[in-house]
């Protein structure tokens, strides 16, 4: 329910919901702001814009600000993921079918496979691409120009991109998690493209728990309009909105069952660590990639857990929300991690 990596029912409903342009965007404003030069000054001297690379947790609208960019430019884009190049043969065929102007959107672009990572590597600065026919001795390598194009990517692991390739990006835009009160406008225009009547109380009530994410924002919003349909009048109230994120265990602070079962886990079963992920996981019945990417990032960032180089550990805060007194060595309670002797 509160995880920010994109379902595959979602898409059809996070389509409808995209801005269709930069002055439609909700949030980042620092990042709306620059890329808005960037485009502009692009447009005025007749030339396809520097190439973009979008960075930030999942769930933020890193693809929708490609969309808004080719949107913008008034060119086509054209759609892949990382993973999905893992040869240059692959990359190459989409390259040499780009029209001048168009955008070309990678997405988690650090997973792109080396051999077609260095084929782009080319094709972003010389806009040319070198295709190898052959094999041993006798193999030959062919230049192939391609048309002008503006490359965006985005990540949610910048760190892992290599240097090269990061190097190559004229703009890099960093997407900061969302405020209240900007969930609360990405919620009114969701709103009324549904046609859900959301009240300022249940739009509040909602963006308290959607963990600074619009993708989250969006998914309990669709949630608590069923819940309205069904068991109330229609309209999300804060308290129809408070029973519906009841029923769904989502609580006051945008923990989820999973979040629950891991700082239970954690301070009940492991005295509030230090516990490794992957005993951690155990514990909760889950895969170790799960509790690391879906739950440790906003347990870190809401203040319960602590990464240590000894492992997890729950702070001070985590043990107030699970009704227990903290221990005095307990981060958070004005001591350190581990405890002095």
């Amino acid at each position: 329910m509160l995880s920010a990596l994109a379902e595959p029912t979602e898409r059809d409903d996070e389509s409808t919901l995209r801005p269709k342009r930069l002055s439609e965007f909700v949030g980042q404003p620092r990042v709306r702001e620059q890329l808005e030069l960037v485009l502009e000054g692009a447009q005025r001297r007749g030339q396809p814009p520097d190439h973009v690379l979008l960075s930030g947790p999942p769930g933020l609208g890193k693809t929708s600000l490609s969309m808004i960019i080719a949107a913008e430019l008034g060119s086509a884009i054209r759609i892949t993921s990382g993973p999905a190049l893992e040869r240059a043969g692959d990359l190459a065929a989409m390259l040499s079918n780009l029209v001048e102007g168009d955008v070309l959107f990678i997405d988690e672009i650090h997973r792109i496979a080396r051999p077609a990572e260095e084929m782009l590597y080319l094709a972003m600065e010389d806009f040319r691409v070198d295709v190898v026919v052959g094999k041993g001795p006798g193999a030959t390598s062919i230049p192939l120009e391609i048309a002008p194009f503006t490359l965006v990517g985005a990540t949610t692991r910048s760190g892992q991109l290599t240097g090269p390739l990061r190097d190559r990006f004229g703009f890099t835009g960093h997407m900061e998690f969302y405020e209240p009160h900007e969930l609360e406008q990405v919620l009114r225009r969701s709103a009324t493209i549904l046609g859900v009547d959301l009240r300022p109380e249940g739009a509040e009530e909602i963006a308290g728990r959607s963990r600074g994410t619009p993708r989250i924002a969006n998914r309990l919003l669709r949630r608590v309009r069923d819940f309205a349909e069904v068991r109330a009048d229609g309209e999300v109230t804060r308290e129809v909105a408070r029973a519906a994120l009841k029923v769904y265990d989502v609580d006051d602070l945008g923990l989820d069952r999973l979040d629950r079962a891991v700082l239970s886990a954690l301070v009940r079963s492991f005295g509030g660590g230090p516990v490794g992920v992957s005993t951690l996981a155990v514990a909760v019945g889950e895969e170790p990639t799960t509790v690391e990417e879906v739950c440790e990032p906003y347990l870190v960032r809401a203040g319960m857990l602590a990464r240590t180089p000894r492992g997890r550990v729950a702070t001070a805060l985590a043990w107030a929300h699970l009704g227990l007194t903290p221990p005095p060595q307990a981060p958070g309670e004005g001591t350190r991690w581990p405890p002095v002797e």
